[in-house]
Order: structure tokens, then sequence, then C-alpha cells
């Protein structure tokens, strides 16, 4: 049998630093490369929710998250004009001690992790990736970027929504798929009456809002229907984020018109992708966003990576044949992460293409007890 005693994470994201870290706490040794060579992520915000605080518990991390970003409790829907259509608390899934939202920068989550899986034991090595994966019975070999080889006893495919491992195991069929919309972000002071995160309705093909980020800070959002090619020049994505936000009143037409400098806007186009089982290849195993690339609707990309990591740093503690421990782990994961994926398209479907049954709310409370299901 053999147990797991050195692995290889492909990826230093949200999904393959949690990865590192459960690893280590499990004994395993780790070698995680990066390709970039500059250890950064840009400079936006994201919310999380109680099952992701609930992760970073399991991976010894919660307190410095917290302090890291802006603690609040659940969101509140509203109409343009500022009139309250809904409000859903959160549930404390990591304790009476967590909050059950956290609002933080990319940056600083990047840096808790970074800092913890370096802490950890992980051998990190940035500006550099593989050539080639070669699977045997008992072992993976890989070659790097950078002339050296190694063997492992499992690899873990953390690489994002473009991801090479997943290419390279799994061929060219499976590639990540346009929604139709795009999210605009822009990082501006938080209004002191702005302590919780606003959902925004009655845009069209989408919606806008606000997230807490900081005591000082929060950022604006806006998520809608844009063509797949678009292309505004860099000196016009101000404008052209305000000119979306028009129609908007009160607290948000005061953002609106802080959006001023269009180098700190962040456009992303939303592409999504969902694996079919199994998620692994031999030795081989994709986690995160390499595995379910999931838009932004419900706030969960970043909690189902740090899920997956704990769940595999869990499992590969074990003494047990890989091919067993990796089909618990899609026992665990797979439908979970479906319904994650599911509901966070049809949110986007509903916002381009209104239907009479269409309720976003509704949808938002129903996955409320779904993730405050265990692991």
């Amino acid at each position: 049998m053999g147990r797991v005693r050195k692995a290889l994470v492909v990826g230093g994201g949200i999904g393959g630093l949690s990865a590192a870290i459960a690893l280590r706490r499990a004994g395993i040794d780790v070698d995680l490369v990066e390709i970039h060579t500059k250890w950064t992520v840009y400079h936006v915000g994201i919310v999380v929710q109680g099952n992701f605080i609930r992760a970073m518990v399991a991976l010894g991390i919660a307190d410095e998250c917290v302090a890291a970003g802006f603690p609040y409790d659940g969101v509140e829907f509203r109409d343009l004009q500022g009139n309250l259509l809904a409000d859903i608390h959160g549930i404390k899934l990591a304790g009476p001690n967590y909050p059950s939202d956290l609002g933080l920068t990319r940056p600083a989550l990047h840096e808790v992790l970074s800092r913890n899986a370096i802490k950890v034991g992980t051998n990190v090595r940035l500006g550099v990736t593989f050539n080639e994966i070669r699977q045997f019975d008992d072992r993976v070999e890989v070659s790097f970027t950078d002339g050296t080889t190694g063997t492992y006893d499992v690899v873990i495919g953390a690489d994002g929504v473009n991801s090479k491992v997943r290419q390279t195991i799994f061929g060219e069929e499976f590639k990540p798929k346009y929604t139709g919309q795009g999210v605009w972000r822009y990082n501006v002071p938080r209004p002191p009456e702005l302590n919780r995160a606003v959902m925004y309705s009655g845009l069209p093909t989408g919606k806008c809002g606000f997230i807490p980020l900081t005591q000082d800070t929060g950022y604006v959002f806006l998520v809608q229907a844009e063509p797949e090619d678009l292309r505004i020049p860099e000196d016009q994505l101000a404008p052209e984020m305000r000119k979306r936000l028009a129609s908007c009143t009160g607290v948000m037409a005061q953002l609106r018109d802080q959006i001023v400098d269009s180098h700190l806007v962040v456009y992303r186009p939303l592409r999504a992708l969902f694996m079919p089982p199994p998620w692994y290849r031999g030795r081989v195993i994709l986690i995160g966003d390499a595995a379910h690339a999931v838009t932004p609707h419900m706030g969960q990309g970043a909690a189902q990576a740090t899920e997956d990591a704990v769940v595999l740093g869990e499992l590969l503690a074990r003494d047990e044949p890989i091919g067993d421990l990796f089909e618990a782990f899609m026992r665990r994961r797979y439908e979970r992460c479906k319904f994650v994926f599911d509901a966070s398209i049809q949110m986007g479907e509903w916002e381009q293409h209104p239907t009479p049954d269409a309720d976003p709310t509704g949808l938002t409370a129903k996955l409320m007890p779904t993730l405050a299901a265990p692991i």
C-alpha cells in the first residue's frame, strides 16, 4: 500500500497554498511550483462565507484570515432605489468565536496563505512549472522547466481555470466556457453605514453591490452581460464602469462617482468549467478551479477550493490505496461542488434572461444549509 509521503502541488493560488498547508499538517512532504516569478495577485477583494472560515480553522489559520479582513453577517438585497427586498443572515459555521461572513483583499489572503505554507515547511519554487508528468504504479516522475526532476507519491493540479495539469492528464476536451457576463471591481473607501454585503438588483442583465474589505475600505462590483470579445481602452475603464452604474441612486451613486482611476478598475470575463467525474487519473488529481471553476455569484470559488484542500489533506494522511482515497474524495466533494456550480450558473442565467420563476434570494437561502453540512 504505502502511505503518501511526498506530494507535488502545481499552482500557488488559494487552492494550491491551502493544499500545501493541509498536506504538511498531515506530515506529508510538499513541493509547490508556481509558474509566475513574482508571487503576487491582483488587488481586488473577495467575499467568503462560513464554510470558508471553517476550512481555515481546519488549516489552523482562521484567526489570521479574520484579522486581515472585515467580519460581517449575511447579505442585504435591495433595489436600485435602496429599498430592502430581502435580508439573509449568515451561519457561524466555524463556531461562535468566528463570523459568518468575511470580506478581505486577495493580497491579504494570499499573504496569510503563503506565509503559513512556508512556515509549515512547504518547499516553494517560483518561476517554475512542469515539463512532463510520467505515471507509474507506485510513483509519479516529474520533470520541471528549470531542468530538475522529482519523484512523488501524488501530484495535485491546483493551477486554475486554464490548468496545464488538466490539459496534460485529461487532454484538450475540457475547457472553460464564457458564461455571457463579465465582472467589474473597484476599491473605494468604506462608507460607515455599509458594514455588510449589499446586492442591488434592477440593472439590465446583471447586478451591482458593495463588499466591505477592511474598516476603511471595500469594493464596488458590477456583474452584467458583456460581449465575450469586449475591448475597452485601458484609460476608459473608469468612465465605462460609471456609465454602466448610471441608474444607481443613494450610496451606490456616491460610490460610483468615486470610480475615477481607470488603472484601478479590474474587469474579467466570467468563464466556468465543471469536470465530469472522476477528477483524477492514476496518482494525479485536480482541485479548485482546475476541476470546478465557478462564477462569483454565490461567493464560493475560494471556499470550494479550500474545502477540497482540507478533505484531500485528511484523506491522504491515511495508509490506504491511492485510488480508494481519491474515490473517497470524489464522494465527499463532487455533489457539493456541483450544487454550488449549478446555483452560480443559474444566478447568471436569471440575470441575463429573467423568467417569472426567477428567485435569486430563495436560491441564496437554499444554499445556506448545503454549505452548513459537514464536508
